[in-house]
């Protein structure tokens, strides 16, 4: 071999960084265009186009009309919760009620009381410093009066007020 053909053997090939870079500004512009027709609502799959689909299906169907229900208000009730200190609650709720049925639970509003006065009286302090505690409580009073009024008749316990001091 010669000297001029071993040179050029042995002379690395130098590949520029130019590729790299032009790959690079092809995929940020890629990804940029992409998140605008998502965005903008041209491909059908972005965030807008999710948005005035369920519009579109929402306009074409017609309101649905509300639940027959009356609500029968209960007597805020005050009890003393089991601590060494003196802490009260206080608690007020209305009863969600199918309205044929608003006259028979009305008629039970002692009964209600009676449950509503015996399970609030058995709560204790570690039961109400959970997040979720209204929940719980809310679940209890609506199954026990149930149980009181008859099933289906009550829909839901609404608490108005709830205050621990």
């Amino acid at each position: 071999m010669t000297d001029a053909t071993a040179e050029q053997a042995e002379a690395p090939v130098r590949k520029g960084k130019m590729g790299l870079i032009v790959g690079l500004i092809l995929a940020i512009s890629g990804a940029a265009a992409g998140y605008f027709l998502t965005s903008s609502g041209v491909l059908p799959f972005g965030a807008k186009a999710e948005k005035a689909a369920i519009d579109k299906t929402q306009e074409d169907m017609p309101a649905k009309a509300l639940a027959d229900v009356g609500f029968v208000d209960l007597p805020p009730v005050i009890v003393s919760v089991n601590t060494g200190e003196s802490r009260h609650l206080k608690f007020h709720a209305q009863l969600e009620v199918n309205a044929p049925y608003i006259a028979d639970v009305e008629k039970m509003q002692p009964r209600i009381m009676d449950v509503l006065n015996g399970y609030l009286r058995a709560v204790e302090i570690s039961d109400l410093e959970d997040s979720l505690a209204l929940i719980r409580i809310r679940g209890h009073l609506l199954r026990r009066i149930g149980i009181v009024v008859g099933e289906g008749r009550v829909r839901d316990v609404l608490v108005m007020e709830f205050v621990l001091n």
